[in-house]
């Protein structure tokens, strides 16, 4: 059975400081902070009562967190992993209340990175308060390392309900829905998040934050540019304990019926159509 997912939810991020983390994600990347507790606290950049969140521990232990419709294609999604030899763990309460969320499941995908399918991630009574004007619309996609981006595609596809928009090399990008993509399976040799992305409102946000992270003296890692997958102007940027964020508009949607799936050399004029080369490990080899 198809495990039908609606849209990316969260992700989850730990970090051996807290406090820097923090900083980070009010004063530079501009979410709401809610939730404040001594080792941990959660973000939010859109309606959703938490799209992000920092704990203490080991950064290369990140969860990325999905949407699906209800109870029962959750539990048909737990019987399904299981069939296929995946271990499946269930939310406590405690967990559940940390995510926002009335039930999930975690298990690892097949590189080892830890996803959770989630039902019913709670909307607040109004959007996001940014703690700075980013222009954020909200949370939209993730980069995971892929130690075998054809075995890891094929769960996605065959065993979810993903679909490939495009191909940049041996590097898919998946979509959930009319959005080109919502995630990006990045050859790597390690497991994890490999970037987070965020809508903003309009090319002058992107241009904007550009000049705060460069007079912050934030590692900018690719960009401002424009990706000629998706359309979308960009710029990346490097967070605490080497995480990858970017900030981007201008997305484009897939028409399902129309649509085809398109190739595209693993080259630099294939991440931008501005001539910026990235200054990404795995997007530079």
């Amino acid at each position: 059975m198809t495990i039908n997912i609606i849209d990316i939810a969260y992700t989850r991020l730990k970090t051996p400081d807290v406090a820097a983390a923090t900083d980070f994600a009010t004063r530079i990347l501009g979410l709401e902070p809610v939730d404040r507790a001594v080792d941990r606290l959660s973000f939010r950049s859109d309606s959703r009562m938490s799209t992000m969140s920092y704990e203490i521990g080991d950064p290369s232990e990140t969860i990325v967190g999905f949407e699906l419709a209800n109870g029962e294609d959750l539990l048909n999604a737990a019987k399904t992993l299981e069939a296929l030899g995946y271990e499946v763990c269930y939310g406590s309460h405690e967990e559940r209340e940390q995510r926002h969320v009335s039930e999930f499941i975690a298990f690892r995908d097949p590189s080892g990175g830890r996803i959770e399918f989630a039902v019913s991630p709670q909307i607040g009574g109004n959007g996001a308060q940014l703690s700075r004007d980013a222009g954020i619309t909200g949370f939209s996609h993730v980069g995971l390392f892929s130690r075998d981006p054809d075995r890891d595609e094929h769960f996605w596809t065959q065993i979810c309900n993903a679909r490939v928009s495009d191909r940049v090399g041996e590097l898919p990008l998946l979509r959930l829905s009319q959005i080109h993509h919502s995630i990006a399976l990045v050859p790597a040799d390690r497991c994890g998040i490999q970037h987070i992305n965020h809508q903003v409102q309009s090319i002058d946000d992107v241009q904007r934050s550009y000049a705060l992270l460069s007079q912050h003296k934030v590692p900018i890692v690719f960009g401002p540019g424009r990706h000629p997958t998706s359309g979308a102007r960009f710029v990346y940027f490097e967070g605490p304990d080497g995480m990858v964020f970017e900030y981007s508009v201008g997305v484009r949607e897939v028409d399902e019926e129309t649509y085809r799936e398109r190739q595209f050399g693993f080259e630099p004029k294939s991440f931008c159509m501005w001539g910026a080369t990235p200054k990404i490990k795995e997007l530079s080899t």
